[in-house]
């Protein structure tokens, strides 16, 4: 009785008071309090652009409030930089990693620890790792260089980092966006055996069952406010959605009957390496055709990402023919794809879809600079360009305060708009769209699907690529599922036999 008593007079272990940043006439936090208490997972739930990235940024030190306070532990504190964090426990593991690639996982996790003037030998740092990745099953080789990780081990190694340099507030910030079901499980096991010891955890998110499944309490922030703080049981999915968007989501999709066209692309017996040399796409084949969306499912590491380079000319083909139209593009050059009005949705919008540091007008030129009436010689019309920039702004929802901001002020999901405006303005034939949703909240997430699957129904051929198994069974007139590099068999989504699909994923051949 005594102890329950002392826990409910337990100060917060993080409270935010009236917290306020501006960038420019954006305003990103609206006077938000939020509190953390020790032991619990506590979910920051809000759709792209809500504010909660940037909350997190001022309590890491990246980021300096406007206006508010900040108190650890009952104690008032001013958080200058990562640093000031650290020293008072707080850990944070960014959406996308921050690690140096051509090092191993031990010699990245000593250059952090040399930060925080911790310094040890390399043998050390290795057993600390091996240490804390067996007590929390975030199980990786200390050895391993960073890029030969997948994503969910790269993350782990961010983890396993902000632990050893003594974090007891951990903030992940949408961990789960490129997660599989099965490593996201991990993860969460992960998670409760940390507050298990007294670890208090920040859940940014804007998946509503993760926040439900997962989280103690949840905070739903809605343009830089805060809408609702509550306990996962108070309510459900459609609740939480209404309050994170403001209003109801459609969540059905517009998918008459596939009316088949002609062939559009045409995968042939294609043989392609990985990074490490390794053949990572064996002798696959498979056509697209106009009028229909092609799915290809799998547990991502199964030679996706290595196909969609092939076709789209980002990675050499060992082997095998790649036909679009009828005209052979193996190994081709970007500018063939320009011309064969190839539209790409890459994986990682972040690195291959913008160039954070241009404008919004100039990265929604970035395939087509080259052509009138963009350009006059060797000049670029700058009025064209930003007529064109303010149509696509208007005509995608992008919301951005200039079209000459950089794109690096847009949130995830207004990027991805963003990326979609360009590869869709010039009607192409053939869409190759590879996670087209990760990251991306509800509304985005329904935004995307629907803009894809109008071009289908206009007629155009549609490669879509997705380890999201219900993106893959609402959206595929047809769907591949890739297992080590090799295609198990394909599926028509009429009748579909969801059992005999997740088999597959599985690796069980038909």
């Amino acid at each position: 009785m005594m102890e329950a008593q002392l826990k409910l007079i337990e100060k917060p272990v993080v409270e935010m008071k009236g917290i306020v940043k501006k960038f420019g006439d954006i305003v990103a936090n609206d006077h938000v309090n939020f509190t953390l208490n020790k032991g619990e997972i506590h979910a920051l739930l809000g759709e792209n652009g809500a504010g909660k990235t940037t909350l997190m940024n001022i309590l890491y030190g990246l980021y300096k409030p406007d206006e508010g306070a900040i108190y650890i532990n009952g104690s008032r504190v001013e958080i200058k930089s990562p640093k000031d964090a650290i020293k008072y426990g707080i850990g944070m593991v960014h959406q996308h990693p921050r690690l140096v690639t051509t090092l191993t996982i031990a010699e990245n996790i000593a250059l952090s620890l040399r930060e925080v003037n911790y310094l040890s030998s390399l043998s050390r740092v290795k057993d600390l790792v091996s240490s804390f990745s067996r007590k929390y099953g975030l199980r990786v080789d200390p050895d391993a260089k960073i890029w030969q990780l997948s994503y969910s081990e790269q993350q782990k190694v961010e983890i396993l980092r902000e632990l050893i340099k003594g974090a007891t507030i951990l903030i992940l910030d949408e961990p789960t966006a490129m997660l599989t079901s099965s490593e996201r499980d991990e993860l969460f096991k992960a998670l409760r055996e940390m507050v298990k010891e007294g670890k208090s955890i920040i859940f940014i998110t804007h998946k509503l069952e993760e926040a439900l499944s997962i989280s103690d309490r949840i905070t739903v922030l809605r343009k830089g406010k805060v809408v609702a703080s509550l306990s996962p049981r108070e309510v459900d999915e459609k609740t939480l959605a209404k309050l994170m968007i403001g209003y109801e989501v459609k969540c059905e999709l517009d998918k008459p009957k596939a009316v088949r066209g002609r062939r559009t692309l045409l995968v042939d017996k294609i043989r392609v390496l990985n990074d490490r040399g390794v053949l990572a796409v064996k002798d696959i084949s498979f056509e697209v055709f106009e009028g229909e969306v092609f799915g290809i499912a799998g547990v991502a590491g199964n030679g996706q990402k290595e196909l969609v380079e092939a076709i789209t000319g980002l990675r050499k083909v060992e082997g095998g023919i790649i036909k679009l139209f009828d005209v052979d593009i193996t190994n081709g050059k970007n500018r063939d794809f320009v011309d064969l009005n190839l539209a790409h949705i890459p994986e990682n919008r972040i690195q291959m879809g913008v160039v954070l540091d241009l404008s919004v007008e100039e990265n929604l030129i970035l395939r087509r600079y080259k052509f009138p009436p963009f350009s006059k010689g060797i000049a670029l019309d700058y009025r064209a360009i930003s007529s064109h920039a303010k149509k696509l702004i208007e005509d995608y929802d992008i919301v951005t305060k200039s079209e000459k901001d950089p794109a690096k002020f847009l949130s995830g999901g207004n990027i991805q708009r963003l990326i979609l405006a360009r590869e869709l303005s010039w009607n192409p034939r053939l869409i190759i769209a590879y996670h087209p949703t990760y990251g991306l909240d509800v509304a985005a997430t329904s935004y995307i699907r629907s803009m894809l699957l109008s071009r289908r129904n206009e007629g155009a051929a549609i490669l879509l690529i997705s380890e999201d198994l219900d993106e893959i069974v609402q959206m595929s007139d047809r769907i591949a599922v890739m297992y080590e590099g090799e295609i198990l068999g394909i599926m028509n989504s009429e009748n579909l036999d969801i059992n005999k699909l997740e088999l597959m994923i599985g690796g069980v051949r038909p």
